[in-house]
């Protein structure tokens, strides 16, 4: 059984009356909690405006500023060629599970609720970029030695892991997608909250299908209707923001260096907005879970099927994640995680065939 989330002990929860969250700053009506395992979860997750000093962050405000930042740039509003699609994948599989977050409680081991991460092997409560990019991988390709992570679901008190690399997408949010340029190493964000309410999960930016399993689709709860069969799984599709500020590679609230594309008025196209002008890969969760049929026991250990959020940490080797992004994003292909795409092999791949740059 993974280690449960701590309940906070009575300083800290005095600390904690003065902490800020995105969106909403309580728990939901509707939320568990009346049981013991939702509050705990949520306190555990809660955003600091200040956090633990880290060696990132030595004076523990919460800003890790960028170095150099990016600064003098507009945001495009071109329309280049139409691509349908201008994406890459980056396959990687389930490492561990435990109750840290070395973003929102760097320096602090034990403090989150459970979490499933993926990619980097090394990920915990002490990860910098530079022990990430010291760390190996479970993504197909070994430039990959970023840190993505989740709330770990539960079958009653049994985790649910995916089996198998899982499909994140790096695609492009903005119309264009010729001025997507690669993530600043050491980029962390978190998407979504854990203490959204059910509406707020559904009307959120990154909401593309919800949870689904077999015909069931745009779903807030848990699919009520899952087939009981070997070849079905729960699913979620998740989109993160892809706007940066040029400035932070974190912020206090761990989102607010982030913002998702706006429609320009003039054009109809998707730009970044003028506070966040830099256009960063948009990231798209798309996790299956290896459970079906009755799904009244099913949770997350952040709480309600509504709390799904991710966390993402960039460790990516600089001139692999440049090749991808400038093949695939740039480029206007479908690409998987060679940066080949099948339906234009006289563009080639990024990769070759052990996923390393030629």
């Amino acid at each position: 059984m993974p280690r449960r989330s701590r309940v906070l002990s009575g300083a800290l929860v005095a600390t904690a009356l003065l902490l800020t969250s995105i969106g909403v700053g309580t728990v939901a009506a509707g939320a568990d909690a009346g049981t013991a395992a939702a509050p705990v979860a949520h306190t555990g997750h809660t955003r600091a405006v200040s956090a633990a000093a880290s060696p990132e962050d030595p004076d523990g405000d919460g800003y890790i500023p960028a170095n150099p930042p990016v600064t003098g740039v507009t945001p495009s509003t071109k329309e280049p060629p139409h691509r349908y699609f201008h994406e890459f994948q980056a396959n990687c599989s389930v490492t561990h599970t435990a109750p840290d977050d070395p973003i929102v409680y760097a320096q602090q081991p034990g403090k989150s609720h459970d979490h499933t991460f993926m990619g980097n092997t090394t990920t915990n409560a002490n990860s910098t970029t530079a022990s990430l990019a010291a760390g190996s991988t479970t993504c197909l390709a070994p430039g990959d030695r970023s840190a993505y992570w989740m709330p770990t679901l539960y079958n009653g008190d049994e985790p649910v892991l995916p089996v198998g690399p899982q499909v994140i997408y790096y695609k492009a949010g903005v119309t264009d997608y010729t001025s997507v340029r690669p993530f600043p190493k050491g980029l962390r964000y978190v998407v979504g909250s854990p203490m959204q309410s059910a509406q707020e999960f559904r009307d959120h930016k990154g909401f593309v299908e919800g949870w689904e399993c077999g015909d069931s689709f745009f779903n807030v709860d848990f699919p009520a209707d899952c087939p009981d069969r070997r070849d079905v799984q729960v699913n979620i599709r998740f989109q993160a923001p892809s706007c940066w500020d040029g400035r932070n590679l974190d912020t206090p609230d761990h989102q607010a260096h982030m913002a998702y594309p706006v429609v320009n008025p003039g054009t109809n196209n998707n730009i970044c907005p003028a506070s966040h002008p830099v256009a960063l890969p948009m990231i798209e969760f798309k996790m299956a879970f290896p459970v079906n049929g009755d799904l009244s026991r099913v949770r997350l250990a952040s709480g309600a099927s509504y709390s799904f959020h991710y966390d993402f940490f960039n460790a990516w080797d600089e001139p692999t994640l440049r090749a991808m992004v400038d093949h695939c994003i740039v480029g206007g292909l479908q690409c998987d995680a060679r940066g080949y795409d099948q339906n234009h092999p006289e563009a080639g791949a990024a990769l070759n065939e052990h996923y390393e740059l030629p």
